[in-house]
């Protein structure tokens, strides 16, 4: 083939690549003004009085290390001690029940003394917390001292939505008033967040940006497929890599708030499972890393029951395939209790079905308490370990122990280096298996305190001077 014959086959094959976008994006010219008025405002207008601006506010002790000194009081006139100062946050809300029910981020109104709410009309209403829920990052309002019946949003099936659904998210972006912005849905399924216990987020390109937390994400239909949560951002700013929670999460959580509930009600598997690695799948004889293998069942669990084994490989639950622990924690949490789940393992190369009862975890012999006596533990708060309390802290329940469930930031036990799910199991060579021993070995006095506790999974001995 010559020189020249190549260049003209180039030639042609060039002209021919750039002639195929002219043949495929064909334009067409607005047949009636209706066209030219295509707008989203019908959408706009039947969302926006749904959704609210949230206020909190809380008292912080302002401590100044110079005011803890006489000279200098003295010398500048000012008084010691510490400065109570007035702390504010600013988000969005969505109001989900005629009676004044709105759904938001607990991060928005954490630790809040006051909480306001104020409606797209630019009234104001002083509103109570009905329900906290940190594994979600959910909180549930009501609007206090207002009889009249509120615009709603209804919620949507958010397992329908899929990648490339416009969506529009309303809320109040850095407190300049409600706006609008649109995109489309650019990811589901989202499990390396790590915004909430339960991983698995709606990834959106509308823009998101602080003052969005707690609002609202809707389809072209005007409901709530999701509420706004979270940012992806090197500058504070949006970047087009927004999350939402799923309403269909936002669902169960709402549904314990009109119940009458201080917590959540979810169901319980009483099995812990984990990711199955590359070198897990090649031992499996499976071709790609996915599902969630079983690592541990709890006897007389729901799991147990169910039959449940150690190495059961969960690929589905109800017909949906499960690709991680995240994405089954999510879709069981979703599930109404009373029933039952389908949920497909692979044991020895075989698919077998199992039956789930969707029931709540046991919540007896807690018996929380707060330890007072003069210890490396002191301030914090105890309890036994409840099937409830360690599905609700990702603990293993056959771990004989107790757990710390709250320790405050004033505590001694937190200036010591204790952190919430710490397991406490010895002290001072004594075995601790219930609060009560614990609140015994700490009313005794020690010059050393050679402590064991397992964190993260971990064993750690430590000795701590008295």
């Amino acid at each position: 083939m010559t020189l020249s014959r190549s260049l003209g086959i180039a030639v042609l094959s060039l002209a021919i690549l750039g002639a195929a976008p002219a043949i495929a994006q064909e334009r067409v010219v607005p047949s009636s003004l209706n066209q030219l008025r295509l707008s989203y405002a019908p959408i706009v207008q039947h969302v926006q009085p749904a959704v609210v601006n949230v206020y909190a506010a809380k008292v912080v002790q302002n401590r100044n290390p110079f005011l803890d000194d006489p000279i200098f009081r003295r010398f500048f006139g000012v008084p010691g001690g510490q400065q109570e100062q007035m702390q504010r946050s600013l988000g969005s809300g969505v109001l989900v029940d005629s009676s004044g029910l709105v759904v938001t981020n607990n991060h928005v109104i954490e630790g809040a003394d006051q909480v306001k709410v104020s409606l797209a009309d630019k009234r104001e209403f002083e509103a109570e917390i009905v329900l906290k829920d940190s594994r979600t990052d959910l909180a549930v309002l009501r609007i206090k001292g207002s009889h009249e019946k509120f615009p709603t949003l209804d919620l949507a099936n958010s397992d329908e939505l899929q990648v490339g659904d416009v969506v529009l998210a309303v809320g109040n972006p850095f407190g300049v008033g409600q706006t609008v912005t649109h995109g489309i849905v650019s990811a589901l399924a989202r499990t390396q967040v790590g915004i909430t216990d339960y991983q698995f987020f709606i990834q959106t390109d509308a823009a998101i940006n602080p003052g969005n937390s707690g609002g609202a994400l809707t389809d072209m239909s005007g409901k709530l497929v999701g509420l706004n949560t979270a940012i992806f951002s090197r500058s504070g700013g949006s970047q087009g890599i927004g999350f939402a929670i799923p309403a269909n999460m936002v669902r169960v959580v709402v549904a314990s708030a009109k119940s009458g509930g201080k917590a959540v009600r979810r169901p319980w598997l009483g099995a812990r499972l984990q990711a199955v690695t590359p070198e897990i799948a090649e031992t499996l004889g499976i071709a790609r890393p996915s599902g969630a293998l079983v690592a541990n069942v709890t006897p007389g669990s729901p799991a147990a029951r169910a039959g449940f084994k150690l190495s059961d490989l969960v690929v589905s639950i109800d017909g949906q395939t499960v690709e991680d622990p995240n994405a089954f924690d999510y879709r069981f949490a979703t599930r109404p209790l009373g029933g039952t789940a389908q949920i497909d393992v692979m044991r020895a190369g075989k698919t077998v079905r199992l039956s789930v009862p969707l029931e709540v975890a046991p919540d007896t012999g807690r018996d929380e308490i707060e330890l007072k006596s003069r210890s490396p533990f002191q301030g914090a708060r105890v309890a036994n370990i409840s099937p409830a309390l360690a599905d609700e802290l990702r603990l293993d329940s056959n771990v004989e122990g107790v757990v710390m469930i709250d320790v405050p930031e004033s505590a001694l036990a937190s200036n010591v280096g204790f952190q919430k799910g710490d397991i406490i199991t010895g002290v001072n060579g004594k075995a601790i298996t219930k609060t009560s021993d614990l609140e015994r070995a700490t009313s005794e006095q020690a010059r050393l305190w050679r402590i064991t506790l397992i964190r993260a999974g971990q064993r750690i001995n430590v000795t701590l001077g008295g």
